[in-house]
Parts: C-alpha cells; sequence; structure tokens
C-alpha cells in the first residue's frame, strides 16, 4: 500500500523496494556511476553530494499538492546491497514509472522483477486507474521491461519517447493499445 505520506515498501522474490532516504545517496552514487545509464536520458552520473541534494528535494515531496512523489530504492536482499531505483509520479488516479538499474546488475532480471513489483504494489494501493512510461524508441531493454509489467506502446509521444500504459477497466487491468 502507498499513502500521501510518502511510499510504503515492497518485496518482490529478490529485492526490498525500500522508500528513498538521503542516506542512501553514499552508496547510490556508486550504483548510478556509469555514463551508459544516461544513453537515452541525457545528464551525467552524479556526485554522492549531488544526489544528497537530489534526495532532500524529492523527499520532501513536490511542491504541487496535486503530485506526489514516490521513490524507493531497490536492495538485493541477498547480497544486501543497492542496486537502483524505482519512482511513481502520482496524479490523480494515475502514475507515471521509472526506474533505473545499475550497470552491474543488469541482465539478471533485477528490472522487470522492480517493475512488475512496482505495478503491482501501485494497483493494490486500489487507487490509480493508468500507469504510464515513457520510452525511448531505441531503448529496447526499456520497452521488453515496460512490457513484462503490463504496459504496452500507445502510439503517443512525449518529448521523443514514446508512452506506453497500462490501465485499469471496471475490476480489471487492461493493456490493450489505444484506450486514453
Amino acid at each position: 500500500m502507498t499513502t500521501n505520506h510518502g511510499p510504503e515498501p515492497f518485496t518482490t522474490a529478490r529485492l526490498d523496494a525500500l522508500p528513498l532516504r538521503v542516506a542512501y545517496a553514499d552508496e547510490m552514487a556508486v550504483v548510478l556511476d556509469d555514463p551508459a545509464l544516461h544513453t537515452f536520458t541525457g545528464g551525467a552520473p552524479e556526485s554522492a553530494a549531488e544526489l544528497r541534494a537530489r534526495y532532500e528535494r524529492q523527499t520532501a515531496g513536490s511542491p504541487d499538492p496535486e503530485e506526489l512523489w514516490w521513490n524507493w530504492v531497490l536492495r538485493i536482499r541477498d547480497e544486501d546491497r543497492l542496486a537502483g531505483y524505482v519512482q511513481a509520479t502520482v496524479r490523480g488516479a494515475g502514475a507515471e514509472v521509472a526506474g533505473v538499474v545499475g550497470a552491474e546488475w543488469q541482465g539478471h532480471g533485477y528490472a522487470k522483477e522492480a517493475a512488475v513489483g512496482l505495478v503491482a504494489h501501485l494497483w493494490d494501493a486500489g487507487v490509480l486507474r493508468t500507469v504510464v512510461a515513457d520510452i525511448h524508441p531505441d531503448h529496447a531493454a526499456s520497452a521488453a521491461v515496460a512490457a513484462a509489467a503490463g504496459l504496452v506502446p500507445t502510439g503517443e509521444w512525449e518529448d521523443g519517447e514514446e508512452r506506453w500504459r497500462l490501465w485499469a477497466s471496471g475490476d480489471s487491468v487492461s493493456s490493450s493499445a489505444g484506450r486514453a
């Protein structure tokens, strides 16, 4: 479950998704210290100090009272190490999701596991009707992760990225293209 006061932790088979804390900045700076992680999103790796400042802003919450920022770090339970993050920006009954798994842990299914777990966690809260993700058209790995979480491409574009969507229809979840 997730609350208006912030995200609640959730787990998957191998991961613990822990609500973001500024104290994670040092370890996350190492996890995210790879320029390749920014190939499709732009930017560059941030220092621990830069991440601390960003995490302070993120944990303080959105300045827009109609928008909630829910952020989690991903800890691999068996290794007791952080390996990435997932996030959801929630407005009304919809959430835009994103995430990153550090290069060292890619190729082991952690991104798919985290995305499936995040979407399930958001649906379990019972208030969302739509989950979206914007994916660069050349980023096959992100497309595979989104598909594993039940999202489908919509043909809609935002800043050069295709919008993928999953929405609730009545009491069920639908991933058929063409719905708004």
